[in-house]
């Protein structure tokens, strides 16, 4: 693999650290994910053999260490070194928040990638203590791709589901992608989003009235944007 060439170590952490999805792969493993198939929801654009290389290079460059599970599964978990990142890829996200023109971000839709966010930074103590069903509809996209549902359930967590859980659900939230990303990005509100006709939530009044508590937002949400 070619390089810069140079011994300067902005160099040489570079040649690691900034290729093609990398940046974001440690993203993923920074926000717990272990799993191929879980990084792959939070890389859904990302395809498999790619996804498998960029996990042996870091592999070797000692920023992640595979191991097998009980069940033969490969798990792949954060090192020391790669644990030390963190400050590294936080801080891209804010400074991308605070400086990167919001309509951008805005324009980079993904459904998947939303959900899987939305699941892993979801609220539960707003929510009753039982499972909950929540629905979400993106109904400006084609039918294949309008539904999601996160379970949430007081004991195991939450759950992203692509495909119809079976569930009674519990609230109903139909809005346009756009609409419900930019209220997980900080740029909009639940209440706003309602009372602007942008999103429309039926279902229980007590879980529809606490949205914005429970939804979680990006980790990012509340940096203070400068770009104009």
């Amino acid at each position: 693999m070619s390089g810069y060439g140079q011994f300067c170590p902005i160099a040489m952490a570079a040649e690691i650290l900034c290729t093609r999805w990398t940046p974001l792969l440690l993203r993923e493993c920074l926000c717990g994910s272990t799993r191929f198939n879980d990084l792959r929801r939070g890389l859904p654009r990302m395809s498999p053999s790619l996804l498998s290389k960029r996990l042996g290079e870091l592999e070797v460059a000692g920023v992640i260490k595979s191991a097998k599970t009980d069940k033969g599964a490969n798990e792949y978990r954060l090192t020391a070194a790669g644990e030390e990142l963190r400050p590294l890829i936080m801080g891209i996200g804010v400074w991308g928040q605070r400086w990167v023109e919001g309509g951008l971000s805005l324009d980079n839709l993904d459904p998947e990638l939303l959900i899987w966010d939305m699941h892993r930074g979801l609220n539960i103590d707003p929510l009753p203590k039982k499972r909950v069903c929540l629905q979400f509809v993106f109904n400006d996209l084609a039918t294949a791709k309008q539904n999601s549902w996160l379970l949430v359930d007081p004991i195991t967590g939450v759950e992203a589901c692509y495909s119809n859980p079976g569930h009674e659900v519990d609230l109903y939230a139909e809005s346009h992608l756009r609409t419900m990303t930019a209220i997980w990005m900080g740029v909009d509100t639940v209440e706003k989003a309602v009372e602007g006709g942008r999103m429309v939530l039926t279902g229980t009044p007590e879980i529809a009235n606490c949205m914005q508590k429970w939804l979680g937002l990006s980790p990012f949400a509340h940096e203070e944007r400068m770009a104009s």
